[in-house]
């Protein structure tokens, strides 16, 4: 069985055991075994594009935040 979950860098068991309900922590802990070649690929660009999109939130975030910032002189 895959564990996908003691492999990704820069996440520590205290987030996984803090949040075990959290969609990523139960993304990351899903066995990949059953899963054939082009179910994986398909994985692999639903996963790219989530990243796209919350990449694409932060920017919008730090904008407004660095807005914020300039209006209340920070």
């Amino acid at each position: 069985m895959s564990d996908l979950g003691s492999d990704l860098v820069g996440m520590d068991d205290d987030f996984f055991s803090s949040r075990p309900e959290d969609p990523l922590v139960l993304l990351a802990r899903q066995d990949l075994d059953p899963l054939s070649f082009d179910e994986l690929d398909a994985r692999i660009l639903a996963l790219e594009a989530e990243i796209e999109r919350v990449r694409s939130h932060k920017d919008t975030v730090s904008r407004h935040r660095s807005a914020a910032d300039a209006l209340f002189k920070r």
